[in-house]
């Protein structure tokens, strides 16, 4: 009975290319990437293919194009260099070793991805929190002016625009002056203002002439022609003409 035909059967330790399989080799050595010896890295990756190759296994296409320029790279080491190439060996073994550390890093990083916890196996989101009942109240504070300030707005609001003065009888301030220096004049000796006010029932006259005299008295204590005395505020204020 004829043998089957082979098949594909690689089995490399669930390395996913060559150059998985070269940082694998290279960890091997216990060193740092940096200081690996890269003809033994290529002998170590060599001789692992002619092993794959002699079980008479099909290795894949990379591996074995990796294996030709690593056995070109390893000869170019050990002859003599040429000065007019480029670039030179000691050049591609670097740019090997730099790929080798970006492919360390890589792994490493994605190592310590992995080992992250995960939400739903490791770490359970909690749940949502219940809400709070704010409870509002409202408390009303407000003085006697506020009171007053608020009924003047609305007031003024309703109030009609047009605003009539009452006519009322008023004395003037000529007519004070007049009246002022010819009483100070009849006086002796000092005299209380309000008895210069003339006598009347008419209450809103007489407020006028109080204010009208007081008026007067100062224009006339600032002519020279009277002076004021008066012994504490709001007390009564006396009067007399100057010599």
């Amino acid at each position: 009975m004829a043998d089957p035909e082979p098949t594909l059967t690689v089995a490399l330790d669930g390395w996913e290319g060559p150059l998985d399989l070269l940082l694998g080799l290279a960890r091997a050595q216990k060193v740092d990437l940096k200081a690996i010896s890269i003809l033994d890295l290529v002998e170590q990756y060599l001789a692992f293919i002619e092993g794959a190759r002699a079980l008479q296994l099909e290795v894949a296409a990379d591996y074995l194009v990796m294996a030709a320029w690593l056995a070109y790279l390893k000869s170019a080491l050990l002859l003599p260099r040429d000065p007019q190439e480029t670039p030179s060996p000691e050049e591609l073994a670097l740019r090997l070793t730099l790929r080798l550390e970006r492919l360390n890093a890589m792994r490493e990083a994605g190592a310590r991805l992995m080992a992250r916890d995960r939400m739903g196996r490791d770490v359970f989101p909690r749940g949502a929190p219940e809400g709070l009942r704010t409870d509002r109240r409202t408390r009303w504070e407000a003085e006697i002016y506020d009171l007053i300030a608020a009924y003047g707005q609305i007031s003024a609001r309703s109030r009609p625009v047009m605003h009539v003065v009452a006519r009322r009888a008023v004395m003037t301030l000529d007519e004070a002056i007049a009246r002022v220096s010819r009483m100070v004049g009849e006086a002796i000796d000092w005299a209380v203002l309000a008895s210069f006010l003339p006598l009347t029932p008419d209450e809103a006259y007489r407020r006028s002439a109080l204010a009208s005299s007081f008026v007067a008295a100062l224009e006339l204590a600032r002519q020279g022609r009277l002076e004021l005395r008066q012994a504490s505020p709001f007390a009564p204020l006396y009067v007399r003409e100057l010599a």
